[in-house]
């Protein structure tokens, strides 16, 4: 992303509804794992750290992030190291790191998704699970899309796709958000017809996945 809109993450993702809300999210797919004393997370892609205190609620957390600026910001919250590292070829952990990968709207950053989730799968240790967001719904594009460098939103069809390329078996897939999705999509309506992209607007899809055992 633009360096400018790491910035802004940073101010607003501890309070803004829009983070707190998927922050909830993410932390229920997590208690539902009832994952073991010492489970290991890899938070992949942290951004600014927004989620990296409640990540470590649920056991040992490791993070990595891309962005130099976004990663210094991240280091500042000091709650875990954060090391330099991005997909699908850039990760220095070794294959079976990690019982939990966690991504919170990364993989649309990344040109090849295919690649990467495989990449993210050999991460795993076996019976591992992958959590991950991703902005939904093609027709939503807009110039925010852009300024963030998105390279695509998914549906359920083509994220589904791409995790089965990739090795891993979907077990639950799901959009969030919904009862806020009629305003949001008029506000983005709006906004695309104003040509001002003034809010980071929902609809997105998280998943619960896991490496196939073969």
């Amino acid at each position: 992303m633009d360096a400018c809109l790491f910035r802004r993450m940073a101010e607003v993702e501890d309070c803004h509804w829009w983070f707190r809300g998927r922050r909830r999210v993410v932390a229920r797919a997590l208690e539902a794992l009832a994952l073991p004393a010492g489970a290991t997370i890899l938070d992949l892609g942290c951004g600014t750290g927004g989620n990296l205190s409640m990540l470590a609620r649920f056991g040992r957390l490791a993070a990595c992030e891309a962005d130099d600026g976004a990663r210094e910001m991240a280091v500042a919250r000091q709650v875990v190291p954060v090391e330099p590292g991005a997909l699908p070829d850039q990760l220095s952990y070794p294959p079976s790191s990690f019982d939990v990968v966690v991504m919170t709207d990364v993989l649309e950053h990344v040109e090849h998704d295919r690649p990467a989730l495989g990449s993210v799968a050999r991460l795993l240790a076996p019976g591992g699970r992958l959590v991950l967001t991703v902005p939904a719904l093609p027709w939503l594009w807009t110039a925010r899309d852009e300024a963030h460098h998105h390279w695509r939103r998914y549906t359920k069809p083509s994220l589904a796709g791409a995790l089965d390329a990739g090795a891993f078996r979907v077990e639950r897939l799901a959009y969030y958000n919904t009862l806020l999705f009629p305003a949001l999509v008029a506000s983005r309506l709006l906004s695309r017809a104003r040509q001002e992209m003034r809010l980071k607007l929902p609809g997105f899809a998280w998943t619960l996945s896991m490496p196939r055992p073969w």
